[in-house]
């Protein structure tokens, strides 16, 4: 049986109506189950099997057979017919699986049926009890012989048949996981990344653990943050842009190999590829340098496409194929940004050079924080970025751009960073940590400067984090990767796609 189409519900006074019908009928649930707990919202409901195991028990079962095998399943309507003798309706999981309840005078008897057909809307959960059955056009079913209601539904379902408008799906998620099949896969994918990535550290001894939300001071990236305040303590408080700065203390304590996936909050853009709150991975290797980590950031990533698409190449929601494995190449950023402009730009090229070329093709970059990093980062977005498809490390970044990074070991100028990018965003970032406190001071107190000339993102000087390098730091390798960003490159998704419920206006 093929389901019909469902008329679509996008008139407000139609809705309102027929709210006010539902409402009627779960007036006369409640005074005809008066002695049974919840009326048209049960407790419970019999349910032995569900929808999905029975469909994979009776795959191979032939149109018209029967199994002897009585079962209980409940699950949504999301389609309905009802004729004189024979009412027809699909019930759906949450896993988007289905199964027909067929409903017949034989069954059920003369009252249990027209109580179907003058109770039963489309979306109401029900719970259905009765022989596994195939029908006659190979449907698998349960041939109904007692039902309940298990949750009236008051709203009206969208049409099943018509694509909800992104901006809908992204505000009524809940409608968007009952009628979309995409909308659920991607929940899935999400648990099957976060439980690849967490694999594939357990497998490298990684350990892992959980940092404030709250802090003191914001710190560990270049962001503008939120700010709150405690009650309790009287105090201003940040949301953290970045777990960075705690992670590094559980490396001074011992611990060698941590990582944390949790959240972030930065008060920025929201765009195809940004959100005000997001999902990160931050993780840090001791006796590790960046390219140890680019090595393992590329296994995990790897892993992930592997847990959601059987193999390296994956398959985007437009139906391109994508491949993610191999080596992934490994680029200079500023011999990448030299054969662009087709100028030789070095990090002992002069302010003053890098502002006409900017000025030449047109990339603005504001004064107050127009410095050497920040004009050659922003002319390789422009001259380069764009035609970063393949995954690719961008290696060596100016080291006035990343003031937690050590400096290159044998080019001036520049730092052991790399950005990972994939079909032309950044998705994970790495470093070559810096361990040395006195060093560490310095680059904080070039940021301080920075943050008096009115740069939002620059960082203050953190003194409990200088003590705690102050106690040794081992060499380290760390990086950080957005799961939303990774899901994208796996999926082929924007950003909102890939966060269950992203804020809104």
């Amino acid at each position: 049986m093929s389901d019909a189409p469902v008329p679509p519900v996008d008139d407000a006074d139609d809705v309102i109506e027929q709210k006010a019908v539902r409402l009627a009928k779960r007036e006369r649930l409640l005074s005809e189950r008066a002695d049974a707990a919840g009326g048209a919202y049960p407790v419970a409901v019999a349910v032995t099997d569900t929808i999905p195991a029975l469909r994979e028990r009776y795959a191979d079962l032939e149109a018209g057979a029967e199994t002897g095998v009585t079962a209980s399943v409940a699950g949504r309507v999301v389609f309905s017919r009802n004729t004189g003798k024979l009412c027809f309706a699909s019930l759906q999981s949450g896993d988007g699986s289905r199964i027909q309840a067929m409903v017949s005078l034989a069954e059920v008897g003369d009252e249990s049926l027209q109580a179907w057909k003058e109770l039963v809307d489309l979306g109401d959960h029900v719970s259905v009890t009765g022989q596994v059955i195939s029908s006659r056009r190979g449907e698998l079913s349960i041939m109904v012989s007692a039902w309940q209601i298990a949750s009236k539904a008051l709203l009206p379902l969208p049409n099943l048949h018509s694509e909800l408008s992104e901006e809908s799906r992204v505000r009524s998620r809940f409608l968007d996981l009952i009628v979309r099949d995409t909308a659920r896969e991607t929940v899935v994918a999400r648990a099957k990344v976060n439980a690849s990535l967490r694999r594939t550290f357990d497998e490298h001894g990684f350990l892992e653990v959980e940092t404030p939300m709250l802090q003191v001071q914001h710190g560990g990236a270049a962001a503008r943050p939120f700010i709150t305040h405690s009650n309790a303590f009287d105090t201003e408080l940040f949301l953290r842009i970045a777990p960075e700065l705690f992670l590094k203390r559980a490396v001074v304590g011992g611990i060698d190999r941590v990582f944390e996936i949790n959240r972030n909050f930065r008060n920025e853009g929201a765009d195809s590829t940004h959100s005000p709150e997001f999902a990160m991975l931050e993780a840090y290797q001791a006796y590790s340098d960046y390219n140890g980590i680019a090595d393992l950031t590329q296994e995990l990533i790897q892993n992930a496409a592997i847990a959601v698409a059987g193999s390296t190449t994956v398959t985007w929601a437009d139906g391109t194929e994508f491949d993610l494995g191999g080596e992934w190449d490994r680029i200079s950023m500023y011999d990448s940004l030299s054969a662009a402009a087709g100028r030789d730009i070095t990090p002992q090229t002069s302010l003053e050079e890098l502002q006409a070329l900017a000025a030449e093709v047109g990339v603005v970059v504001p004064e107050k924080v127009a410095t050497h990093g920040k004009l050659v980062e922003e002319l390789w977005e422009h001259f380069v970025k764009g035609g970063l498809e393949r995954p690719t490390f961008v290696m060596d970044f100016p080291v006035d751009t990343s003031p937690l990074v050590r400096e290159h070991r044998t080019i001036a100028g520049v730092v052991e960073k790399w950005d990972l990018y994939v079909r032309g965003f950044e998705l994970a970032t790495g470093y070559s940590e810096l361990v040395d406190p006195v060093i560490q001071r310095e680059r904080f107190v070039e940021q301080a400067k920075l943050g008096a000339r009115g740069d939002d993102e620059a960082m203050r000087v953190d003194e409990e984090f200088l003590r705690a390098l102050e106690h040794g730091m081992p060499p380290t390798g760390g990086m950080g990767m957005g799961i939303d960003r990774l899901l994208m490159a796996i999926t082929g998704l924007g950003i909102r796609e890939t966060i269950l419920f992203p804020l809104v206006k």
